[in-house]
């Protein structure tokens, strides 16, 4: 059992637990910046602060990692899931700075119903994670994976449509190339979410 194997000096579902609430302020200030597509560049200065916060835990974490003799899970499993967690965090910025650095003046639905996604993914990560310390709860915890799993499979239908519309209707090239840049970073926060679950699923499968 997990439970059992909680290291005595530190502990990392706290650092996991930290982290994923940062990814979830993140995914808020990203949707809140694409919906209203005002204050933008205060959104993104507010998503760098998150992920600078969580790039901090992510340190942590590692530094933790090669100070504990004993670990809740599988060294490797530790690594990969604070880094992966970290990877969804990038992304959310590399979206926030794409849209203030390519001087974007307006979105689309599809951009918005895309970050729409990406929250939802991104909570539900977070719901993972908070779930993870006790593995009684390995089926709600892998129910929760398969939510993301469903997200993502969402995602890559929005994306594919917008892109369609996107070449048909966009006569402005290079609105059509910043606009699929975003489309594209985008579906790739899901993508990411969707990795974090399938490290999950595994951690649960083999500790459960």
């Amino acid at each position: 059992m997990l439970s059992r194997l909680m290291p005595r000096e530190g502990n990392f579902f706290e650092l996991f637990n930290g982290h994923a609430e940062l990814i979830v302020e993140g995914s808020r200030e990203l949707l809140a910046m694409i919906s209203a597509f005002q204050d933008v560049e205060a959104h993104a200065q507010r998503i760098d602060n998150a992920e600078r916060a969580a790039d901090k835990i992510t340190h942590e974490a590692i530094t933790l990692l090669h100070k504990t003799f004993i670990t809740p899970f599988d060294r490797d499993q530790i690594h990969k899931l604070i880094t992966a967690m970290d990877d969804i965090l990038d992304l959310i910025q590399d979206v926030a700075q794409s849209i203030v650095l390519y001087d974007i003046r307006r979105v689309t639905p599809e951009s918005r119903q895309l970050a729409e996604i990406c929250q939802m993914c991104c909570e539900r990560v977070h719901g993972a994670v908070g779930l993870l310390q006790n593995v009684k709860d390995a089926e709600a915890i892998l129910r929760t994976c398969q939510e993301i799993d469903r997200l993502e499979s969402d995602a890559d239908r929005v994306m594919r449509a917008a892109m369609s519309k996107l070449f048909r209707e966009e006569e402005d090239v290079k609105q059509l190339i910043k606009l699929r840049t975003i489309y594209e970073l985008l579906e790739t926060i899901t993508d990411r979410c969707e990795d974090v679950a399938n490290l999950i699923e595994g951690i649960v499968l083999e500790n459960s």
